[in-house]
């Protein structure tokens, strides 16, 4: 009997993920769940509740998910109830159910992480269950999965610094986020714009100054034409009313389309708590954040030509095969990317 791997799916950039290191691992027998609650608590949350609302736990994002799944003709066992798994792989270490605290467990780095708030500071010193903090500030910081797969050397010492040990942590890149020199050669029309990347912060119930964020935007670009691309979980008519009423006629909206392709031709990116300034930063451009540049350069993806589904696979399949304890693994285990150096990237 093959061996059997369960992956955890959250958004569909993480789905995404997933499935891209599952094609690394096609002689198992691969299973993947949406993130589901593992307490009874949390399932009263998720049933009785508005708090869940906006989270991958529940609505129009698990669907997204479970539709991705569908598409690609992925086995799904929700709540990994169908079989006994031999490992699984995480995308968040917030929520990790006890039935799975004692089979190998993998975390693997979707993106950004949110900045810690006094709220989330006080869930980690009182030992509350971490999706207290109300965000992603505490993903990856946990500790109580076996394996760790960071972004960057930035990530890997952020999260030692925030409570996970340092031997968990490999850099192997993530997924989506670690070859964005494919990006330049594009069909996008529009070229040397300002561009602003905006986030959902009020459909994941926190406080958003919109209009004052598009009236910074308008600042930056100073007549340049500006572009503005939505966040795909925003609620299109109010962004578009708001961008409307503070930004000058004729400013580009969107809300589909491949974000990537308007990054690489832009001249600047603005953005708020988004990903996506990692893309600008690999390629190059300018770019504004709500949170400081110079430690977003330090924390951004390694880029490895896109290499990074295979090192997590290839992590996945050592240690899914090592029949000693987990210490054992961690001290005579040595990780080989495929590429291990970050590339300089050069955008004309």
């Amino acid at each position: 009997m093959r061996k059997r791997i369960l992956f955890i799916t959250g958004s569909i950039n993480q789905t995404s993920q997933m499935h891209q290191i599952s094609k690394y691992l096609e002689e198992y027998d691969c299973w993947f769940s949406q993130l589901f609650p593992d307490t009874s608590f949390l399932n009263l949350i998720v049933k009785y509740t508005p708090l869940a609302k906006g989270t991958v736990l529940t609505g129009q994002f698990k669907d997204r998910s479970e539709t991705y799944l569908v598409q690609h003709d992925l086995q799904i066992d929700y709540g990994g109830n169908k079989h006994n798994y031999d490992l699984v792989v995480n995308c968040t270490d917030m929520i990790v159910a006890e039935k799975f605290r004692k089979t190998k467990t993998i975390w693997v780095q979707e993106g950004m992480i949110d900045r810690r708030t006094v709220r989330s500071r006080i869930v980690k010193a009182t030992g509350l269950p971490p999706y207290c903090s109300g965000d992603t500030s505490l993903n990856g910081s946990t500790n109580v999965c076996d394996i760790y797969c960071a972004a960057s050397e930035g990530y890997k010492s952020y999260f030692a610094g925030c409570g996970t040990d340092a031997k968990k942590i490999f850099v192997t890149g993530i997924p989506n986020y670690d070859n964005h020199i494919e990006f330049l050669v594009n069909d996008f029309p529009h070229r040397n714009y300002v561009m602003a990347a905006t986030s959902d912060m009020r459909e994941t119930y926190r406080f958003e100054n919109r209009p004052g964020f598009i009236k910074h935007a308008v600042k930056i670009a100073a007549g340049r034409q500006l572009l503005f691309k939505l966040h795909p979980n925003e609620k299109v008519d109010r962004a578009v009313t708001e961008i409307r009423k503070y930004a000058p006629a004729g400013t580009l909206i969107y809300h589909t389309g491949n974000t990537n392709h308007m990054i690489a031709n832009c001249s600047e990116l603005i953005t708020q708590y988004s990903t996506v300034v990692y893309t600008g930063i690999a390629l190059g451009k300018k770019v504004y954040s709500y949170f400081d540049v110079e430690d977003l350069k330090n924390l951004a993806p390694i880029q490895n030509d896109g290499t990074s589904a295979k090192n997590i696979a290839s992590i996945c399949n050592s240690y899914i095969n090592f029949a000693g304890t987990k210490d054992d693994f961690l001290r005579g285990f040595t990780f080989r990317p495929e590429v291990a150096l970050q590339q300089e990237v050069q955008y004309a």
